[in-house]
């Protein structure tokens, strides 16, 4: 972890405590996990932090811009680090792998939803749902 996401929580009054380094930490490692799965991971270390703990500390980072969740299904929403949220996901249906891919793959698409519809597209919380190349292939 850098020394820029403590800096900065210090510069906003917050301190930098054991569970939100524990939460960051979690957040870099799944890249893309639930609030319980961030759970589980913190709880490998510190067994006493609770689900209702990560959600504060959660909320509390995302306010700050060091996180963001996104929306993949109808579950619960994944959190990464704000500084890798510049990318499209491509969720497959079918074994639910996530891909992250760069904002100008879908340039063709924010073109003509401007150009038909007048509509700025933010394509930096775009979330594409489909079928994955190995599922296609093993379905036939």
């Amino acid at each position: 972890m850098s020394e820029t996401w403590q800096e900065e929580l210090r510069a906003k009054g917050y301190r930098v405590t054991p569970q939100r380094q524990l939460v960051l930490e979690a957040v870099t490692d799944l890249e893309h996990g639930t609030p319980e799965e961030i759970c589980t991971q913190v709880q490998r270390t510190a067994q006493g932090v609770n689900i209702s703990t990560i959600y504060r500390t959660l909320e509390l980072l995302e306010e700050l811009g060091l996180v963001k969740h996104v929306h993949l299904g109808h579950g619960p929403p994944n959190y990464h680090l704000a500084t890798d949220a510049d990318h499209i996901h491509l969720v497959c249906r079918g074994c639910g792998t996530v891909n992250d891919v760069d904002p100008e793959a879908a340039a063709g698409l924010a073109e003509r939803l401007e150009s038909t519809f007048g509509f700025e597209t933010d394509v930096h919380h775009l979330t594409v749902f489909g079928r994955c190349k190995d599922c296609r292939t093993a379905g036939g």
